[in-house]
C-alpha cells in the first residue's frame, strides 16, 4: 500500500539482517545468564476454539465515534498548524543505548529463547520514575514498504502508574517517536496523548494503560483503560500539535498551551466504543493487546482480551477488518450505522496475554496466533505460545525445560514484514527477534 503517495520504498532489509546476525551472538550470551529454574507459566493453552455463534460475537461489536472536524480545526487554529512525524523526529532529544551498554538488570529481562537479534535500553531518566513501556508498533505496520516519508520509525507506548507519582500524571499515556534509520542508534522524542474537550477549546490527558497500539496508514489506534466502554482511541499522525508553555498543567493555560512539560501533544480524532457496554467477564472483552495482520484480506486489526494471569479464565482473540475506502484511511470497516463487527473470533485457555500476533504462512492457508503471557505471579519471565485450531507449542529453556523463556513483563508484538522482524519490549528494554527464529524456537 502507498499511503497518499508519500512513501518511497527503502530496501535495506539485507543490511539490517546482516546487522542482526552480528549482534545476536552477543545477546545470546547475555540471555543465558538469566535463571530459568522457575515453574511453567501454566499448562498448554491447547487449541483455539472458534467462536461463531451470535451470542459469542455480538459482544465484540464496536460503534465508531469521530471527533467533529470543526473541533479539531478549532484546536489547531488556537495552537498553530499541526505537524507530522518528521517534525517530531527532527527534534529528538533522547537516545537508546545498545544492549552491550545496558545494565545486567536490564538485560536480564530479555527473552532467553529465542535470543533477541537487537536490544536497546532507554535513557535512564525515562526508567527512573513511574513510567513503564507497554506497547510497540512501527512504520512497517503503517505502510507495506516499511518507511514513513524518508524514515524508518518505531513508536513505543508508555503508561504512568495509577497509584504513585504526582497525581496529575497518574494513568497518563505517552508515545516515544523513534528514528530507526540507524539500527545501532535510536533517537527519540516524547509525544503526550490527549483528548479534545469543550469543542476543541481545550484538551485533557488520555488515561490509558496503552497496552495495545497499532499504526496503520496515518492513524494510530490505542487501547483504553480496563473497565471502560471505550475500546480504542484513534489518533492522526498528521495532527500533532506543539505546546508553547513549559508547565505541569495539561491543556489551555494563561499564555498558551501546556502538557506537563512535553513539547508535543497528539489529540484524539475518534474512538470505538463497545455497543454492549463496559467490558466485563460476561460481556465485551477488555482489550489488552493489539497488532496488525497484513496477511488477511483486507488488512485487519488483531486483538486479545486481558484476563488476570493468576485466574482461571482464558481470553478471547478476535479481529476487525480495516476499511478499504480511501476516504477512511486507517479506520475500521463499518456499516452504514458506524458499527464495526468482528470478522473472526476464538477462545483460548491462555490468560494474562500481553502480546498477540496473527501470521499466515506464505503459500498456505494456515494461520498461527502467537500470544505472549505473563506468569501467574506477574513477576519474572513469561511464555510465548503459538496456537492454532490444532494445538499449541512453546519454546523450552533451562535445565528443567521451562516454558518461561520469553521476556519479563513482555508487552505487545509487532511484525515488520519487510525485514522479517518481530518487535517487542520487556519492562526495561526494546528488542527484535526474527520471526523465523521465533518459529524455530516453538517447534
Amino acid at each position: 500500500m502507498k499511503h497518499r503517495g508519500r512513501h518511497r520504498r527503502r530496501r535495506r532489509g539485507a543490511a539490517l539482517r546482516a546487522f542482526l546476525t552480528g549482534t545476536a551472538l552477543a545477546l545470546t550470551a547475555a540471555a543465558t545468564l538469566i535463571s530459568v529454574s522457575q515453574a511453567d507459566v501454566t499448562d498448554s493453552p491447547g487449541a483455539l476454539r472458534p467462536l461463531s455463534a451470535p451470542a459469542d460475537t455480538a459482544p465484540l461489536g464496536l460503534r465508531e465515534r469521530l471527533v467533529p472536524a470543526r473541533t479539531l480545526d478549532r484546536l489547531a487554529a488556537a495552537m498553530g498548524r499541526p505537524v507530522g512525524v518528521d517534525d517530531v523526529l527532527a527534534s529528538a532529544d533522547r537516545e537508546t543505548n545498545a544492549s552491550a551498554d545496558c545494565s545486567a538488570t536490564d538485560r536480564a529481562t530479555l527473552p532467553v529463547t529465542p535470543a533477541p537479534a537487537r536490544a536497546y535500553c532507554w535513557d535512564p531518566a525515562d526508567t527512573a520514575g513511574d513510567w513503564r513501556p507497554a506497547s510497540v508498533t512501527t512504520s512497517g505496520d503503517a505502510d507495506d514498504d516499511g518507511v514513513w516519508g524518508a524514515h524508518r520509525v518505531v513508536l513505543a507506548g508508555w503508561t504512568h502508574s495509577t497509584t504513585s507519582g504526582r497525581a496529575a500524571e497518574r494513568g497518563l499515556a505517552r508515545v516515544a517517536f523513534m528514528d530507526a534509520g540507524d539500527p545501532a542508534r535510536l533517537a527519540y522524542r516524547w509525544v503526550l496523548l490527549v483528548v479534545p474537550v469543550d469543542g476543541g477549546r481545550d484538551y485533557r490527558g488520555l488515561s490509558s494503560a496503552i497496552s495495545g497500539m497499532v499504526w496503520y496508514q496515518d492513524k494510530l489506534l490505542v487501547t483504553t483503560r480496563t473497565g471502560s466502554a471505550d475500546a480504542l482511541y484513534v489518533y492522526d499522525l498528521d495532527r500533532i500539535q506543539r505546546t508553547d508553555v513549559d508547565g505541569s498543567a495539561i491543556g489551555r493555560v494563561p499564555g498558551g498551551w501546556s502538557a506537563d512539560g512535553y513539547r508535543f501533544v497528539m489529540p484524539a480524532v475518534g474512538s470505538y466504543r463497545f455497543t454492549a457496554g463496559r467490558c466485563a467477564r460476561s460481556g465485551p472483552p477488555c482489550p489488552g493487546a493489539l497488532s496488525l495482520d497484513r496477511g488477511s484480506a483486507p488488512d485487519s486489526l488483531v486483538a486479545a482480551e486481558w484476563t488476570a494471569p493468576d485466574g482461571d479464565r482464558g481470553a478471547r482473540l478476535w479481529r476487525y477488518a480495516f476499511s478499504t475506502d480511501p476516504a477512511r484511511g486507517g479506520l475500521l470497516a463499518t456499516d452504514a450505522g458506524g458499527r464495526a463487527k468482528a470478522v473472526q473470533a476464538y477462545r483460548t485457555r491462555a490468560a494474562g496475554i500481553r502480546g498477540v500476533l496473527s501470521y499466515r504462512q506464505p503459500g498456505t492457508g494456515r494461520v498461527s496466533w502467537y500470544v505472549g503471557r505473563l506468569p501467574g505471579s506477574r513477576d519474572g519471565h513469561g511464555a510465548l505460545w503459538r496456537q492454532d485450531v490444532d494445538g499449541a507449542t512453546a519454546a523450552r529453556c533451562g535445565s528443567d525445560g521451562s516454558h518461561r523463556c520469553w521476556a519479563a513483563a513482555a508487552g505487545s508484538l509487532s511484525y515488520w514484514q519487510e525485514t522479517g522482524e518481530v518487535w517487542s519490549l520487556s519492562d526495561r528494554m526494546l528488542f527484535t527477534v526474527p520471526l523465523a527464529a521465533l518459529d524455530r524456537s516453538v517447534g
